[in-house]
């Protein structure tokens, strides 16, 4: 008997405002990618040849297209379950004009196994996931041995894997992950500095000001 997968999610659609719906049904044929049981394309998909780097749970999308806005030159192929979420990030791909945004409406984990091919990432961002932070609820955190495994096949040489998370545990438990995982190496001694590459959210100064902490961790694929 098989078991279904254990998800790093819960899937809370939410209701979509009158802007987010519009931009889904109109744009998510335009810049989605559906999911498919075979490796993607990235020259055919963005229509160029440049780095490719994921981003696992693009969420709101604020922080996506910002990224992508400030560095054109990269592609950015974003992975998000909740439709809410989808429809926000491709409303700011077209307000911004940015044509380097694919948007993946799958689970992150299918979606690297299945569409990317191996050693072809430029880099990885997983930005604030879910800590689940009951102790009988951690086997449903992203970072484990197996995805972390699975990440690093995905990277090419030189590539990076981007973690950022604002629970202090759950940051060390990723960084444990990461340092047992084969062919990633830490660009810290540990915990390293928030790179300039990634802009601070609302969510983040908010609790910054509140006294909260945040941990970026930055491996490389060796």
């Amino acid at each position: 008997m098989t078991h279904p997968p254990i998800r790093s999610y819960v899937l809370r659609q939410g209701r979509f405002s009158r802007g987010q719906q519009r931009a889904y049904d109109a744009l998510l044929p335009r810049f989605g990618v559906p999911f498919q049981r075979s490796a993607l394309d990235f020259a055919a998909t963005f229509g160029r040849r440049s780095p490719v780097v994921a981003e696992i749970g693009s969420g709101m999308g604020e922080t996506t297209a910002r990224i992508a806005a400030e560095n054109p030159e990269v592609d950015y192929l974003a992975m998000e379950v909740h439709s809410p979420g989808v429809g926000s990030l491709l409303k700011q791909v077209e307000e911004l004009g940015l044509g380097n945004v694919r948007v993946v409406a799958h689970d992150a984990v299918e979606v690297l196994r299945e569409m990317i091919p191996e050693a072809s990432l430029a880099g990885i961002h997983i930005f604030f996931p879910d800590p689940w932070p009951k102790k009988r609820h951690h086997k449903r955190r992203l970072v484990q041995p197996e995805f972390a495994a699975l990440a690093a096949s995905r990277l090419a040489r030189g590539g990076y894997l981007h973690v950022a998370t604002d629970w202090r545990e759950y940051a060390e438990h990723v960084l444990q992950v990461l340092a047992a995982t084969p062919g990633l190496a830490n660009t810290a001694e540990a915990f390293a500095p928030r790179p300039a590459t990634r802009p601070e959210t609302k969510f983040e100064r908010r609790g910054l000001k509140l006294g909260h902490g945040v941990w970026d961790i930055v491996f490389t694929r060796s």
